[in-house]
């Protein structure tokens, strides 16, 4: 009897790890395109790789696409989409304009390459969150044998991919290359919602639903043979830094970095960014508070408060059309109820009940997240007894890595400078918090 249960259940954990994966690998494009503006639709091929598909079949540099299986390219954000929702091995439809000439072709892509790190196993597994939407997760494995600890990265707001690649060479891919070869720490990493391989569509993903597929994949992780649960670190960056207290606690991991971090709600922060940009663009200071009375606030009012979209808001007080740079429906690439369900999130009480110890980064020249925000939370983690929290600014860093002279020098787009202490730091303290330094 004994050896029949025995036999039941050896069988159903084999089943169990045989189960099937349904996401289709995404496809490389093997071209670099300008995205479209919105009065004029159609990405424009700027280079393409020799003997990609797309090149095969007669796509030249200066062409025109007007239309992917059938969805017109009217913005930014619907190829990003389309990028993203691209699948290997399968026709794919590309309606393109070369001056006057209109072409048709049906092209196949061939698959965006894998990840390989020396060194380590690299499983690219999925979860399905609550909402039912299937994502890709991404775990490299130091190859040896044990329960092992591990670091989980949450990125930030962005429709951006975390997976590695050699022609994405920014410092952010960078950051994640180093926490990945580096630590010699298991590391999962969540595509969110129609990134990568996952399904659904980024550009209408809400606040909520990318929190579920974070739960689904820090439970997953936990779920591992090779996982020492008592030894998940969380790192979080941007939006990820400000979600990471509230997963430690709700998941029991061990530890946080925090990188890029804000504390207050949407609104606020909204409201201090604008202050920031107008003080980077040469505005005096009478001229940043008419502009905030008159304009800024009533503005995010309705949309974080009322709930409003950027159109409707518009619609009902056309003067703020001149002092907005958002989408009618969407804010940085997402829909307005993602921030309207962020802006009733909680994320103080996160910070406040955090048990496990603490490590925020932040960049002298981030003018994304203020100071003053990283200053709230250690006040607010000394008055709530915590024993263990360090606040650490790079001198010059910036939100996104990268090392500037000046802040304007990043809000211009300026190319900056890489610093090996960047992630160094991050390294040597997901090592420190996992016992392993």
């Amino acid at each position: 009897m004994v050896k029949n249960i025995f036999t039941l259940v050896l069988l159903l954990v084999v089943q169990f790890e045989a189960l099937p994966q349904f996401l289709g690998r995404r496809a490389f494009l093997g071209a670099s395109v300008i995205s479209p503006s919105s009065d004029n639709p159609g990405a424009v091929i700027r280079s393409l790789d020799v003997s990609s598909p797309i090149q095969v079949a007669g796509l030249m540099a200066g062409d025109r696409i007007l239309k992917v299986d059938g969805v017109l390219v009217s913005s930014g954000e619907v190829w990003s989409n389309i990028s993203y929702g691209l699948r290997a091995d399968q026709s794919t439809q590309f309606l393109v304009k070369r001056g006057e000439e209109v072409l048709n072709l049906n092209i196949q892509l061939k698959a965006w390459p894998k990840e390989e790190h020396e060194g380590l196993d690299t499983y690219y597994e999925e979860v399905t969150s609550n909402f039912g939407i299937t994502q890709r997760i991404i775990i490299t494995k130091p190859k040896k044998q044990g329960k092992q600890p591990a670091l989980v990265l949450i990125g930030g707001l962005s429709c951006s991919s975390i997976e590695l690649h050699p022609t994405r060479t920014n410092n952010w891919q960078r950051t994640i290359n180093n926490l990945v070869e580096q630590t010699d720490m298991v590391m999962m990493r969540i595509e969110k919602p129609g990134v990568g391989d996952s399904e659904g569509d980024c550009g209408s993903s809400d606040f909520l639903t990318d929190l579920s597929g974070y739960h689904a994949a820090i439970r997953a992780l936990k779920s591992k043979p090779y996982i020492d649960t008592t030894n998940i670190i969380i790192y979080g960056s941007s939006m990820g830094s400000a979600l990471a207290p509230y997963l430690a606690n709700e998941h029991r991991l061990a530890g946080v970095i925090s990188d890029g971090t804000f504390f207050k709600t949407w609104f606020e922060h909204m409201l201090e960014i604008e202050r920031r940009i107008r003080q980077m663009s040469g505005d005096s200071e009478p001229e940043i508070v008419q502009k905030l009375n008159k304009y800024y606030i009533p503005l995010y009012y309705k949309m974080m408060i009322e709930k409003n979209s950027y159109q409707e808001a518009i619609d009902e007080y056309p003067a703020l059309a001149d002092y907005n740079y958002h989408s009618p429906e969407h804010m940085y690439g997402r829909p307005m109820v993602y921030y309207q369900q962020l802006q009733e999130f909680d994320l103080a009480g996160g910070w406040e009940n955090l048990k496990v110890p603490v490590r925020i980064l932040r960049g002298t020249h981030d003018w994304i997240m203020s100071s003053f925000d990283n200053q709230m939370i250690m006040e607010l983690l000394d008055r709530a007894g915590h024993e263990d929290h360090e606040l650490y600014e790079i001198d010059g860093m910036d939100h996104w890595n990268t090392i500037h002279e000046r802040p304007e020098d990043s809000f211009l787009g300026n190319p900056g400078k890489w610093d090996d202490e960047i992630s160094g730091r991050l390294v040597r303290w997901a090592r420190e918090l996992a016992g392993l330094e």
